[in-house]
């Protein structure tokens, strides 16, 4: 299956795809890069990728394959597990007695090819194919997974009910501790809340509701920040689905009086998912709500999380200082501990102690000293600081800054030689500054710690189902009002993201088109203000400054706020302006 530079470049100029000039300053550009031809014609547009695929498997004799809109059967698909699909791009699409014919991007993947025979004990025939291809076969995946769940749903549904009936029957009392950890340890209510927690992951869900209704139980997943019903099962699971995510949280399963909160980690796929519950009685049942958390969430960084300009450019200024504070803002499920995980994933480094204190510990990190609060017993952020600094650390992390005892170490903390992060629930990044007089910090105290401020919120990615549209005058006027369209347009200038243009009437901006596998949105974006705490703040903090003035003078020194940031990332085609609006209104 090897091929030859000389075999594929005696194609190309045969094929008339490629000008005999531009195929040999490609060949002496590979010549000394060490790199293939074909590789250097991609590089530098002259074919596309899938094109060389095509090329490769004429030429080396393999079969190219075109799996666009093809159905595979799932028997076969699912011979090859998901991740090693979607990892390797390899997926299985033809199956027989004896062989298994799977679709490749590189036939030269070897060790892929061997784990995959000795898995399915069959002989593997490779076949080149192109990405387009692969990234339908991986949505197949979802579709029969899907497919899959609801038959399981379903069918264990009755087989709960039965159940159900049938200890009502016997004990006249299914409600007790004994039955119910009886119910939760049986095989159909195991498969069904396996198969939801299964579902939710598939969809990239950030929490599952389980909702009991007069006649039904609702089981609603949020996907890119907005509630959508996933299935309605039958209102007599509630007690037996409530009573198994108990038993995984190690929760009370007699007590339905009061909440309660747990937590317990699932590994599906290769993946480790931790899992916060949270069960509360109501007017027909106990709802249970479960926050999904992935737990490696190292190699993100601040550009991925979209920061951008001078922004990006305050936050690494004040990552370099090695003592000071470092807020981010907002309210809940906008990003925040993610935005401060990686923050702690750059200030890793062999040469300092971390420690953390959080409520609870969401994300687990190699070489952090991560501790969580227990309130029951009197171990609280404040409690926990007070030990911290005596750790010996040269970052410490908060997780959240609730109340006056624990803004006063904090700061206490930044002043002592400890570069300090942590969260406030503020709608802007000025907002912090009274947030923090609140809580009795003084003026000067403030001044002489605070670093930077980071507000931020989260809107819906645009997926690649999405149409260009321009905004009509009156339209530009209206959004006027709630932007300052000059300084976005300014910052887009600067960061070379649109030209000299004298009119915003002829600046691009993108909305969804509902496609087959999404509605247009595919995933969340961080929009943010970053507001350094120069000399002219500390100043207007001294005075007392209120955070509209501290705002005005901020943005003077350059700072976007949010709404004008989502501005910025509508013009970059990554959402609309009806998702920012949407998000910054709330």
């Amino acid at each position: 299956m090897f091929m030859e530079d000389s075999q594929l470049n005696k194609f190309i100029i045969d094929s008339n795809l490629v000008s005999k000039a531009d195929l040999d300053s490609a060949t002496e550009e590979a010549q000394k890069k060490g790199i293939k031809v074909g590789d250097v014609l991609v590089n530098s547009g002259k074919i596309t990728e899938d094109n060389l695929r095509r090329m490769q498997a004429y030429v080396i004799g393999i079969p190219f394959v075109d799996l666009k809109q093809r159905k595979i059967p799932f028997d076969t698909l699912s011979l090859i597990p998901e991740p090693v699909a979607r990892k390797n791009n390899i997926v299985a699409f033809k199956k027989t007695e004896d062989t298994l014919e799977v679709a490749m991007l590189d036939v030269n993947d070897l060790a892929a090819i061997d784990f995959i025979k000795k898995k399915v004990n069959l002989k593997i025939l490779p076949r080149l194919t192109d990405t387009e291809s692969i990234k339908d076969a991986i949505i197949q995946y979802q579709k029969s997974l899907k497919e899959e769940f609801g038959d399981i749903i379903q069918k264990e549904s009755a087989s709960l009910k039965a159940m159900a009936e049938e200890i009502s029957a016997k004990n006249g009392n299914p409600d007790s501790a004994a039955d119910l950890k009886k119910i939760a340890e049986d095989l159909p209510v195991v498969r069904i809340v396996d198969a939801l927690l299964k579902h939710a992951i598939i969809q990239n869900a950030s929490d599952i509701h389980i909702e009991p209704m007069e006649e039904e139980l609702l089981i609603r997943y949020r996907i890119d920040g907005l509630l959508h019903d996933a299935m309605v099962l039958p209102k007599n699971a509630e007690p037996s689905i409530t009573a198994r995510v108990k038993v995984l949280s190690n929760l009370k399963l007699d007590e339905k009086r009061l909440p309660q909160d747990g937590r317990f980690k699932v590994d599906m796929n290769s993946e480790k998912v931790s899992l916060r519950v949270s069960i509360i009685p109501t007017c027909y049942g106990e709802k249970t709500v479960m926050r999904l958390l992935k737990e490696n969430v190292s190699g993100f960084t601040l550009e991925y999380l979209s920061f951008h300009g001078e922004g990006l450019e305050r936050i690494h200024r004040a990552l370099t200082q090695t003592t000071g504070m470092i807020l981010t803002t907002g309210p809940t499920g906008s990003g925040k501990t993610t935005t401060l995980y990686t923050m702690l994933d750059i200030l890793n480094q062999p040469d300092v102690n971390i420690c953390t204190i959080e409520d609870p510990v969401e994300y687990q990190m190699k070489r952090i000293n991560q501790t969580q609060v227990n309130t029951d017993i009197g171990f609280t952020f404040a409690s926990g600081l007070r030990t911290l600094v005596r750790q010996d650390p040269d970052i410490i992390m908060v997780g959240e800054i609730r109340d006056t005892e624990t803004a006063g170490l904090a700061v206490n903390a930044a002043l002592t030689g400890h570069l300090v992060l942590s969260t406030l629930h503020t709608n802007s990044a000025a907002g912090a500054i009274p947030r923090l007089l609140d809580m009795k910090i003084e003026p000067f105290l403030l001044v002489s710690t605070i670093n930077v401020i980071i507000a931020q919120r989260l809107v819906r990615r645009l997926s690649a189902n999405k149409e260009k549209h321009f905004l009509s005058r009156s339209e530009v006027e209206a959004l006027g009002k709630s932007v300052d369209l000059a300084s976005v347009l300014t910052a887009l200038q600067e960061e070379k993201i649109v030209k000299n243009v004298d009119s915003w009437e002829k600046i691009p901006f993108y909305r969804a088109v509902a496609g087959k596998e999404d509605d247009g949105f595919k995933g969340r974006l961080g929009i943010h203000e970053v507001l350094n705490v120069t000399a002219s703040i500390k100043e207007l903090i001294i005075k007392g400054g209120t955070s509209e003035e501290i705002e005005v003078q901020a943005k003077k020194e350059g700072m976007l706020t949010m709404i004008e940031d989502g501005v910025f990332k509508c013009v970059q085609g990554m959402t609309t302006i009806e998702e920012v609006l949407r998000v910054i209104s709330e």
